[in-house]
């Protein structure tokens, strides 16, 4: 690995969790977005983030379901204690396709089964994947209470919860962060999950910063996806609505060619400067991406700029559901 660069750092939680101010998102060098990246593609890039001062990587038992988990682990085991591991957990066998499940026991089985997969003694960070209706959250947030007390993790989160789910979790047990998507594309946290993250000191991390890819530029209402790509079951994501939404990224664009950037950079700097306990995770394939993702840290978006960025894209309105509905019923709970 070549020297290693030194990335603005942000804090998630009042416990300290430090994290670099943008993360990886890893999901997609396995699952999700068509074919798995090549293996040793996939540790070249990941071990290119850790050089360029990236210290935070996501990740879930159920994203392979898997392989990704022991992709990471593989990739970042020479440099374990330099960097930050969050994976998930709250999937009936770990697939994603089957229902929930956050059984206390189950819980158990997956620390263990991610410690091995991930080559380390401890997760720093363990998200609840989805709020399990099924199961009460004091008993989840106990059951975590217990594996921090034995260190086999150090942190923990919920991925798309609800406020009241993230309230009545953090009184038992403090959250260091709330895993969901938000973007210029997807706005809905700002109603009422950011103003409560604010109010409880819990970090933000927002997934699909860059609308899936819709806000690089790089989708439009001709592009094919992979049989494989989930985006095809995306309403969002049909070609009607890839191309009412069209109107958003030639904005983006605009902005960009005026800041000699790109779309995905202006999109991630507006992101950057909404909160300073925020930090995207976007995911990437490629090695050109990441680099264009971590150029967005010296992207300087000035007040004016923002409020221009916030006044335009709201009024740009977005066509389509983020989620088909058997999925959008698992979240926001």
């Amino acid at each position: 690995m070549d020297k290693k660069l030194i990335m603005e750092k942000r804090t998630l939680g009042k416990n300290g969790l430090q994290v670099s101010a943008l993360g990886l998102g890893c999901m997609g060098l396995s699952f999700g977005y068509g074919p798995a990246t090549d293996k040793n593609d996939a540790i070249d890039l990941i071990q290119k983030a850790v050089d360029s001062g990236i210290t935070f990587f996501d990740t879930a038992e159920c994203y392979g379901p898997f392989t990704n988990e022991a992709l990471l682990g593989e990739a970042l085991l020479p440099v374990r204690n330099e960097v930050v591991i969050a994976s998930k957990f709250g999937f009936e066998d770990g697939d994603s396709k089957k229902g929930l499940d956050s059984r206390p026991e189950r819980i158990k089985i997956v620390v263990e089964q991610s410690l091995q997969r991930l080559r380390t003694d401890r997760i720093d960070l363990f998200y609840q994947h989805r709020t399990d209706p099924n199961v009460p959250i004091e008993e989840v947030a106990g059951t975590i209470g217990e594996l921090i007390r034995e260190g086999k993790i150090l942190h923990w989160g919920l991925s798309e919860a609800g406020t009241e789910t993230i309230r009545r979790a953090h009184a038992e047990q403090p959250l260091a962060a709330l895993q969901s998507e938000y973007s210029l594309f997807y706005r809905e946290p700002e109603t009422s999950i950011i103003p409560l993250l604010e109010e409880l000191g819990i970090g933000f991390v927002p997934f699909s910063p860059l609308g899936k890819g819709f806000l690089t530029g790089a989708i439009n209402d001709k592009t094919n996806f992979d049989a494989t790509d989930f985006r095809n079951i995306v309403p969002r994501f049909s070609e009607e609505n890839r191309k009412a939404n069209q109107a958003l990224v030639t904005y983006l664009q605009q902005i960009a060619a005026e800041k000699e950037a790109s779309p995905a950079q202006v999109a991630l700097a507006w992101l950057l400067a909404q909160k300073p306990w925020i930090v995207p995770i976007p995911g990437t394939t490629k090695q050109h991406r990441l680099a264009e993702n971590i150029g967005a840290l010296d992207l300087s978006l000035s007040p004016q700029e923002l409020q221009q960025i916030e006044k335009a894209a709201a009024a740009i309105p977005i066509h389509g559901a983020r989620y088909p509905e058997a999925l959008q019923n698992r979240v926001g709970k």
